[in-house]
């Protein structure tokens, strides 16, 4: 008997070639047949491309994010303008008549600046312009009087450890990338406390500088004394590590009010296009809503907060509905390392079966060309395919890995991701400093990075079958 059933299933194989049985039974479809169905979204793809590049949604992203950010202003974690943005979303979202529009609540870092400046006195009077970086103690009231030591990186603090003790270290790091460079932002003052000094200033993190100095986030470590610390100017930094070669000594008075006070309430924002078929599966698409308490927050993270809600607005409009939920989440302290994403994660982790993908716009919103993207061989070339329906706007890459310090925790687990990769060739020049205002901001390109992050998220949404993972 086993052998008739052996030939029955044999003779079955042939209609059944080049598929891949299911645990349910289904078959799932052949790569030609993905890119066929990926071939049919073509209209919809020009018609989402029209409406909000060339149609009566051209350059809403970019309104709607200038009177946001005119309104509102930079949203520190913690702050009042951050409960005022959070509000003034929940709101528009509603009025926008999206589904499910609601908050989670969350805890949040909450750390303020106060008053702050930096003097030379030696050798000569200098206004030297400070940011003080986040989760920096504050001076003495009086302030800290010292000498200056110079290095160029922690090798040369190392090496010179002995000069370093009762000093201020000021960082002259070379800026290389971003993620290279960071280093001394957020281990400076654990480096130079280590050594015995008794305050950090590091060169900003930048690749351009008028003047400008740029903040962020800091780590101390709970076993090394917590000293001081801001960032300066790039100019700065260079006048100081010229003077120092000459062997003139700088003494610098730096006088810094911050406060560490408990963890405020706070809340990632979220809203819904409920999937018509598989509305427990979700497509997440996102953008922080938090920024530095310096300029408006318009680039970091307004422009990828906005370009999300735009994705989910196009798709009302032309009234589609994909099969699965398309979830926009508008996270909360991710400048303070995530919080608010990592809240979301441990919530809604039991269910990361069927988190499809998850989308973040971190990085810029300027001219696009295309997505980075995480996941296995198979997902890849079927976001390869589906870039093919954006050659109308010449935005068709796949770059290796999506970068999202809030969809990390879904990444690292297994879950496609994606990221908008656009042209950073300027973003580092205003990135946490006064200059990340709206002027930043380009409409026409915002119009692109929204026809790019709607297409992408609407048709993974609406395919027959979930991203392989």
């Amino acid at each position: 008997m086993k052998y008739v059933f052996l030939i029955f299933f044999m003779n079955l194989l042939p209609q059944y070639a080049g598929k891949s049985l299911r645990r349910d039974d289904s078959y799932l479809k052949t790569f030609e047949d993905i890119k066929n169905e990926i071939a049919g979204y073509t209209d919809i793809a020009k018609a989402i491309i029209d409406l909000a590049v060339h149609g009566k949604a051209q350059n809403r992203s970019y309104e709607r994010l200038a009177v946001f950010a005119d309104t509102i202003g930079p949203r520190l974690s913690g702050s009042k303008n951050l409960d005022a943005a959070i509000k003034y979303m929940f709101r528009a979202l509603q009025e926008d008549g999206l589904e499910n529009v609601h908050l989670e609540p969350v805890k949040v870092p909450h750390w303020e600046r106060g008053e702050e400046f930096a003097m030379m006195l030696e050798p000569r009077n200098h206004s030297i312009a400070i940011l003080g970086l986040g989760s920096s103690v504050a001076t003495p009231p009086e302030g800290i009087t010292a000498e200056v030591i110079v290095v160029a990186s922690f090798d040369e603090l190392h090496k010179r450890a002995q000069e370093a003790k009762g000093k201020i270290v000021v960082y002259n790091e070379p800026f290389t990338s971003y993620g290279e460079t960071v280093q001394y932002r957020s281990q400076g003052a654990v480096e130079a406390a280590k050594v015995g000094a008794v305050a950090s200033l590091i060169r900003s993190i930048a690749s351009f500088s008028i003047h400008s100095p740029h903040t962020g986030w800091q780590n101390y470590q709970p076993d090394v004394p917590w000293i001081p610390t801001a960032c300066i100017s790039v100019e700065d930094a260079e006048m100081m590590s010229r003077m120092s070669f000459r062997g003139t000594k700088i003494v610098v008075h730096l006088k810094m009010g911050a406060k560490t006070y408990p963890d405020s309430p706070s809340f990632n924002t979220v809203a819904e296009i409920v999937g018509s078929k598989y509305p427990e599966q979700i497509v997440l698409v996102s953008g922080h809503l938090d920024s530095w308490d310096v300029g408006q927050g318009a680039m970091d993270d307004g422009g990828g907060a906005f370009i999300s809600w735009e994705a989910l607005s196009l798709i009302k409009d032309l009234g589609l509905r994909p099969k699965r939920t398309l979830r926009l989440v508008l996270w909360t302290a991710e400048e303070q390392g995530g919080i608010g994403a990592e809240q979301y994660y441990q919530l809604h982790k039991e269910n990361i079966n069927n988190f499809d993908i998850v989308m973040e716009s971190d990085e810029g919103t300027f001219k696009p060309s295309g997505l980075g993207f995480t996941g296995n061989a198979k997902a890849r070339d079927i976001m390869k395919e589906i870039m093919t329906l954006l050659q109308p706007i010449n935005v068709t890459d796949v770059y290796d890995d999506a970068d999202g310090t809030d969809i990390n925790y879904w990444m690292r687990d297994g879950v496609p991701g994606a990221s908008l990769h656009d042209d950073l060739s300027k973003y580092f020049w205003f990135h946490h400093s006064q200059g990340d205002t709206m002027t930043v901001q380009d409409p026409n390109q915002m119009n692109l990075c929204a026809a790019v992050w709607t297409v992408v998220s609407y048709v993974i949404a609406d395919m027959e079958e979930m991203l392989p993972r």
